[in-house]
């Protein structure tokens, strides 16, 4: 624990009431990065930071900062020379001023030229300042700088902050630094748990920080040890009924963000509340609860659930069935809600759909639903789906929305699709139908599963596709990182469903289709804007069989009425998807300059931009990829300086040099093997042939002379070229990896 004499770890901790659960680990994060850089920033040198945080806490230690900055080499410039002396060579006011500001004598100063002039300056050292007199003013910057979504005041403070703040703690080495930090005054306390130790614990050094919370504080302090804590303690207590917890990473995060000495139990619930679909049963222990579902081994739900207390309970079977206690009333609303839905058949909802604001100027959800279901018609049929699918994906974009009037949905909103596919097959829709339905919220953020189903793929896409169109065409485009709509993510669903789901469909056709879309459906202002509170009535037993199937939609159809306010609007939104295409690939790791040597071909099809992007990432890792793509790029100047005189066949006969008949040659068996590659889709295989065109190449540009006088021959030779570069082009322009 000995520090050395030039370096101390530095221990930072606030202490507040209850933080947000879901921002906890984010902002912890900030908060040690915050600090750190700020340390680094004053030249202290900061080693390693690790972050702790609880409910009630962000901290932070910071090992091996230096006591004190370093010297620094300092310049000042003071007066002109012209005025900083006068006639006779003594110092004027102007420079005696000068020399005390910077604490030295006049005769300390020189003089420095520019090219603006001469100038009389001070060179000097610095001494660097002492590192504890510089954390508060980090500390209280990295605060600051926190991405807190609002703040708070509380007393009659003039400070803000998420929450109110009773502590704070400062900590280098085993001297206390005394500060303000958000209206409280810092010190070496820090507190341990609310209810097991209320009391002040007072630390000697920064390395006792976690052992003491922990005893005698019953505070775990490090968030990844706590939430591991929890994930071992529900194993545990669910396997005492031959069960599995399903501890998902999201539900451990937040449970672990709400307690900071977990004691998990196993609760039951009445075995009749099973006969409730499984996804609302989820959700009334997931999201109301935070209790972790028990499982048996193939995955079905059992009566049980593991609760996380934030307290060691003398009597845990009290903590037990007060959580019982609890549960049951809540099961028994989820099957009041599910039972009064099942009344009403999903299609007979549709009419309040009429009734519920889809975006201000872009209609109702229900003409969104008559939208979608055209569009979901056209995706289905350019998949090649057959007639009865593609009418089924119709009806399930006319009954997609509607679970969004039912009270179950109201109260769970985490569920719509899910209990709409639930609804479908309780009113007896086919199957197909309601998995669809199910799907098209898929996937709903980043690394979510897709569609599993054609028809759930269509629909997915004509949702999304839908809504990008409209929000563009009233404005609504996200702007820096603003986007309220989440467009960026819909269109990143429709990219992902088009690439990794293997639809090689047309883009712009799409998006043609869906601007169509409103053209065939009138956008008048909806009436309410609110969820209607009565239940809408109409023939019992109605199924989609019984809907109105909409006309299709034929895509570049000059409408009679054109819907959109901007005519361009399928092309911005064209231009907006690119870049979501250009920055799904970043992800991947794929260079810019691959990108870019695919997007100048503007291809159409993500599927096929996709596999193009491929076979230049791997062709571009082959040791012929430099010469090649520098000969395109030589190839493409040398045919736009010729003035377009490169059309026509190669003639055979006015190939006379060695080099350029070898090129000729290795070029009609390469090219007749690389275009039949190119039609079946094998970018990467026809990628593969025309690498082993570098030697013939290369030979080529070192022997031949290609703008011949004789303009027969300069007129052969641009063909032979031509024929190369267009080659090359037909997967990408690899002229532009150049640019790396």
């Amino acid at each position: 624990m000995a520090d050395a004499d030039d370096r101390a770890p530095l221990l930072v901790e606030v202490g507040t009431e209850e933080l947000p659960p879901k921002a906890l680990r984010g902002l912890s994060q900030a908060f040690a990065d915050g600090v750190r850089d700020g340390l680094e920033a004053e030249q202290l040198s900061p080693g390693k930071a690790t972050p702790y945080a609880t409910p009630r806490r962000l901290a932070v230690r910071v090992e091996d900062v230096a006591r004190i900055q370093p010297g620094r080499r300092v310049e000042r410039r003071g007066p002109r020379l012209d005025i900083a002396f006068d006639a006779a060579g003594n110092p004027t006011p102007a420079a005696l001023g000068f020399a005390k500001s910077c604490g030295v004598e006049v005769s300390e100063l020189e003089p420095l030229e520019t090219a603006k002039g001469a100038w009389l300056a001070w060179r000097g050292t610095r001494a660097g300042e002492p590192a504890a007199a510089l954390v508060p003013g980090i500390v209280a910057a990295a605060l600051a700088a926190l991405p807190l979504p609002r703040r708070m005041r509380w007393s009659d403070l003039d400070v803000e902050f998420i929450r109110p703040v009773h502590w704070a703690l400062l900590l280098f080495g085993e001297e206390a630094i005394d500060a303000e930090i958000l209206g409280v005054r810092t010190g070496r306390a820090t507190r341990g748990h609310r209810f097991h130790h209320p009391d002040e614990i007072l630390l000697r050094h920064p390395d006792d920080y976690a052992g003491a919370l922990r005893d005698p504080g019953r505070v775990i302090a490090d968030f990844d040890e706590r939430l591991e804590t929890i994930r071992a303690q529900a194993g545990e207590a669910a396997a005492a009924r031959g069960g599995r917890p399903e501890a998902d990473e999201a539900l451990l995060e937040e449970v672990a963000a709400l307690v900071e000495w977990p004691a998990a139990l196993l609760g039951t619930f009445d075995d009749e509340f099973l006969a409730l679909p499984d996804p609302v049963l989820r959700a009334t222990m997931k999201g109301h609860q935070r209790y972790f579902p028990v499982t048996d081994e193939y995955g079905r739900l059992l009566p049980h659930f593991v609760a996380v207390a934030n307290i060691e309970s003398r009597n845990p079977e009290t903590v037990r069935t007060g959580n019982e206690r609890v549960i049951r009333p809540r099961l028994r609303d989820a099957e009041f809600f599910f039972r009064e839905d099942l009344k009403t058949p999903l299609a007979e909802r549709r009419e309040g759909l009429k009734r519920i604001v889809f975006q201000e100027g872009l209609g109702s959800l229900h003409d969104k639903s008559e939208r979608v279901s055209r569009l979901a018609g056209h995706v289905a049929e350019a998949m090649g789906q057959p007639e009865e699918s593609v009418r089924l994906t119709h009806g399930a974009g006319l009954l997609c929305k509607c679970d969004l009037v039912t009270e179950i949905v109201g109260e769970f909103p985490e569920l719509q699709g899910i209990m709409g596919g639930e609804y479908a097959r309780h009113g007896g829709e086919p199957e197909a139908l309601a998995l669809a339905i199910g799907e098209h919220y898929r996937p709903g953020f980043a690394g979510d599963a897709l569609p599993g189903t054609a028809l759930g793929q269509a629909l997915a896409i004509a949702d999304r596709l839908d809504t990008l169109v409209g929000m563009f065409d009233i404005g609504q485009a996200p702007r820096g990182d603003r986007d309220p709509f989440g467009l960026r993510r819909a269109a990143l669903g429709v990219l992902r469903i088009l690439i990794e789901g293997k639809l090689d469909l047309d883009l712009e056709r799409l998006l043609a289709a869906a601007a169509e879309g409103y053209s065939a459906v009138p956008r008048p202002p909806p009436e309410v804007a609110t969820r209607p509170q009565e239940t809408h009535s109409g023939t019992a037993g109605t199924t989609s069989d019984d809907l109105p199937v909409p006309e299709p939609v034929t895509p570049f159809q000059e409408p009679a009425h054109p819907g959109l306010a901007n005519q361009d609007t399928p092309t911005r939104v064209g231009e907006f998807l690119v870049e979501r295409l250009r920055a799904y690939f970043a992800e991947q790791g794929v260079p810019a300059t691959v990108f870019a040597a695919v997007h100048a071909r503007r291809p159409a099809r993500p599927l096929d931009f996709a596999r193009r992007v491929h076979a230049v990432d791997t062709f571009r890792r082959r040791p012929e990829a430099e010469s090649l793509a520098a000969a395109n790029k030589r190839i493409g100047n040398i045919l736009r300086q010729s003035g377009g005189t490169t059309a026509g066949q190669v003639d055979e006969a006015l190939l006379n040099d060695g080099a350029e008949r070898g090129l000729h040659a290795r070029l009609a068996v390469v090219g007749l093997d690389a275009r039949e590659k190119l039609q079946g889709g094998d970018y990467r295989g026809a990628m593969q042939l025309l690498a082993t065109l570098r030697d013939d190449v290369d030979a080529f540009f070192d022997t031949v002379l290609v703008m011949d006088e004789d303009e027969r021959v300069r007129a052969n030779r641009l063909a032979l070229l031509a024929e190369i570069r267009s080659l090359f082009l037909e997967t990408a322009d690899i002229s532009l990896l150049q640019d790396r």
